[in-house]
């Protein structure tokens, strides 16, 4: 995030609970497994579309939430949302996309799973996370300069 947020003991500790069930249901899911996503991601004839019942039930869960927390005036412990405005579709978000749909392709790995796959102790999945970590500081740096 570019704003800045105040970080209090309710934050953090909303952030920690948050984060702990998004990484056991990715976990319980299967997202966390390689093979699975990318049997999802292989349009032949071994393709497993169960990722699909999993990303359908995650957004069906989020629209029926979204839909109760958007009638609050702000939220619990912030003074108001922080919620995206732009709607166009440039150059970078076309080239960002491209490149985080050639990563998840090639390697099965999407972000969020992938930290949480690094309990795992797969090698693969901590080089293709700390990469990950490098190429986000590193884009960050570059967008500084310019």
């Amino acid at each position: 995030m570019s704003e800045s947020h105040t970080s209090t003991v309710p934050v953090i500790l909303s952030a920690f609970i948050t984060g702990l069930i998004f990484a056991i249901g990715l976990g319980i899911s299967g997202m966390t497994d390689t093979t699975k996503v990318l049997g999802f991601l292989t349009l032949n004839s071994d393709w497993n579309p169960a990722l699909m019942l999993v990303m359908g039930g995650a957004i069906v869960v989020h629209a029926v939430v979204y839909q109760i927390v958007k009638r609050r005036p702000s939220p619990m412990f912030t003074d108001g949302f922080h919620i995206p405005t732009r709607t166009d579709i440039d150059r970078p978000l076309l080239v960002g996309a491209t490149l985080f749909g050639l990563g998840w392709g090639i390697g099965g790995i999407c972000p969020g799973p992938g930290v949480v796959s690094i309990f795992s102790g797969s090698t693969e999945v901590l080089v293709f996370v700390v990469m990950m970590a490098v190429g986000a500081f590193g884009w960050q740096q570059i967008q500084r300069k310019l």
